[in-house]
This record gives structure tokens, sequence and C-alpha cells, in this order.
């Protein structure tokens, strides 16, 4: 399904754990955004997309999930 990328993440990356931290401490549930001195924030599925350089060609793929549990 094109996830190769996905599993790379994070390969050779150095985290800043401070800054995670951080934005840990500003994510507001409720609303699913971030509280920043500059206002509120969001991320979307196109920000995920371009922070992760996932490819975005190829048919949708949709479909029902059966699971066990």
């Amino acid at each position: 399904a094109g996830f190769w990328h996905v599993a790379n993440i994070g390969r050779g990356c150095k985290l800043d754990l401070k800054l995670i931290s951080v934005f840990i401490e500003r994510w507001r549930p409720e609303t699913h955004t971030f509280h920043l001195p500059c206002g509120e924030c969001t991320i979307t599925l196109e920000d995920v997309q371009l922070q992760l350089r996932l490819p975005m060609d190829g048919s949708v793929l949709t479909g029902s999930v059966q699971s066990a549990d």
C-alpha cells in the first residue's frame, strides 16, 4: 500500500525531546489543536504527508477491516 516510507521514519533522525515535550504540553485533545502563543494550530493529513515525504500517487485504499479482538 506504499507504507515503506512510514516504516523508515526516524532512522538517522535526531529527536529533540524538549521540543516534543513542549508540543505535548500545548496539545488539547478535546479540540485536536496545539495552543501556541501565536494562536491555535492543527495538523492536517497534508501536513503529515509533506513532513514524512509520503508518496501521494496511486489509487485510494478503502475497505473494511475485521479483527479477532
